[in-house]
């Protein structure tokens, strides 16, 4: 569900949602899980924020909003989080970054929250439709990152991107909304 890199880097799934307010309120959750989506106390909304939830579609987009595409229903227990969100909790639990996957994004990784909250998304031409490109990040024993992309296979490029090469590249576009309706 999440882990914790030398109590400076918290990954997860989907992100921090609106419930998750402290490193330990994960460690508090009661084993085994139920992953519910019909969600009847604390301890499920704060399970389905951990695996569910996304940040805002901008940096712009601030505080906690309803999640349109991932809740259907309308429910209003699947939302989105805005970078002020992100850069509280992170002060408050004294931490440097948040690494979550969950959504696919089109140049593989993706930078939020003026970099504290960053998308892994490792899947090429995810469902073999979406042409993106994955990522992946090498975190060294100074917690220092180094991205990587990957390149779909029917990229006549090859396969791989260094540091180097990801310095030709231009900055991550925005997430494409059409892609996940």
């Amino acid at each position: 569900m999440a882990a914790l890199i030398d109590d400076k880097i918290l990954c997860l799934h989907g992100g921090i949602g609106a419930t998750l307010n402290e490193l330990h309120d994960i460690e508090k959750l009661k084993r085994p899980l139920e992953i519910v989506h019909e969600v009847q106390n604390r301890d499920q909304l704060l399970v389905v924020d951990i695996l569910w939830s996304d940040p805002t579609d901008s940096d712009d987009d601030k505080g906690i909003l309803p999640n349109h595409v991932r809740d259907p229903n309308q429910s209003g227990n699947i939302v989105k989080f805005g970078p002020d969100r992100v850069q509280s909790f992170c002060k408050h639990n004294n931490i440097d970054y948040i690494i979550r996957a969950h959504e696919c994004v089109m140049d593989g990784i993706e930078y939020f929250a003026d970099g504290q909250l960053i998308t892994i998304f490792s899947a090429t031409d995810y469902c073999n439709k979406h042409k993106n490109t994955g990522g992946m990040l090498h975190l060294n024993k100074h917690l220092k990152f180094k991205p990587y992309l990957i390149l779909p296979e029917n990229n006549n490029q090859r396969n791989w991107m260094g540091e180097e090469d990801m310095k030709k590249r231009p900055p991550t576009p925005p997430r494409w909304r059409e892609n996940f309706k």
